[in-house]
């Protein structure tokens, strides 16, 4: 008994030393230098600087919407290796919604400074330091922010907005359900054991300082009292379209899911389909001209048949 007690706690404090250099190998971000500018597309924008959590300074690019006076805005979060960059092409639907748009580097992305760790937690509160600067803009109308993110940016979002009642809207890409789950198969797909599997699990727990089940989408999406938009790409390698379905049954009543055929995770590009059905969503949140959009839902756009089909642009799919 006593040699299996000492065996045990052998395995253990292996584990435990190890855990960082795992941890380290498969979720430290490799940090992706950004790509094209804003006005390399065309867009006139300012280069910001906000002051982030623990000293670290994120990097932003501002684009001013045309109209004078407190205009809503947008913050715009990648997914994880990403960058504003990234979401460039999702900027020039938001201004003609009549949206600023505020494309956010998180730490450890794009332009931003380093951290040790990145994670939805940390994300979210870049999310949360960027919101912060863009309601001290006298530009901005302060009560009219919405989130939009993408991959493990939208699920920040989703969370941002949980504890933010201020939040007019989220629009949510390509998010997973649950970190956990998640990170589970893809340390299984790496050879991980199962056993190691949950103890580094757990690590992760504490070494965040948070439980999966605190910040995970599926928790935070049920708390939401805003409206919420969620698009996801029907052939998602990375994050399966049961996610989406997941959030949006466990989402507010009312939740929208498009579903674009043939899209896959990453190419910001292929959701741009959508971009009029993210625009009647914004503008119903946002209370513009609702005597124009009186009857009118984000699906009034797309056609909602089954089952998906290539030649469809999208497919709605009302909670």
């Amino acid at each position: 008994m006593a040699a299996w007690a000492a065996a045990l706690l052998l395995v253990w404090a292996t584990l435990r030393v190890a855990t960082p250099r795992v941890l380290a190998r498969f979720f430290r971000v490799p940090h992706v230098p950004s790509g094209d500018t804003p006005a390399q597309v065309g867009l006139q924008a300012e280069d910001v600087t906000i002051d982030g959590a623990r000293g670290r300074r994120l990097r932003a690019w501002f684009v001013p919407a045309p109209a004078g006076g407190p205009q809503p805005a947008a913050v715009v979060l990648h997914g994880w290796t990403g960058s504003a960059s990234l979401m460039l092409p999702i900027a020039r639907p938001l201004l003609a919604a009549g949206l600023h748009v505020l494309l956010l580097d998180a730490r450890c992305h794009g332009r931003s400074d380093d951290d040790s760790f990145s994670s939805m937690p940390d994300f979210a509160s870049d999310a949360e330091h960027a919101l912060a600067w863009l309601r001290a803009d006298p530009r901005v109308d302060a009560d009219r922010v919405v989130l939009v993110g993408h991959s493990v940016g939208a699920g920040a979002c989703l969370m941002v907005a949980a504890r933010d009642p201020r939040v007019a809207a989220v629009v949510s890409i390509s998010s997973m359900a649950d970190p956990a789950a998640y990170m589970g198969r893809a340390m299984r797909r790496r050879g991980v054991p199962g056993v190691a599997v949950r103890f580094m699990l757990n690590e992760i727990q504490r070494a965040l300082g948070q439980r999966f089940t605190d910040f995970a989408p599926l928790a935070t999406i049920a708390r939401l009292c805003v409206p919420v938009l969620l698009i996801h790409g029907a052939e998602d390698p990375v994050v399966p379209l049961a996610d989406a379905e997941a959030l949006q049954s466990a989402a507010p009543a009312g939740t929208d899911l498009l579903v674009i055929p043939g899209a896959g995770h990453s190419a910001i590009g292929d959701f741009l389909t959508v971009a009029p059905a993210v625009t009647v969503f914004l503008h119903r949140a946002l209370r513009f001209a609702p005597e124009a959009l009186a009857g009118t839902s984000a699906l009034s756009t797309v056609p909602a048949a089954s089952p998906l089909s290539p030649t469809q642009p999208a497919l709605g799919r009302h909670r």
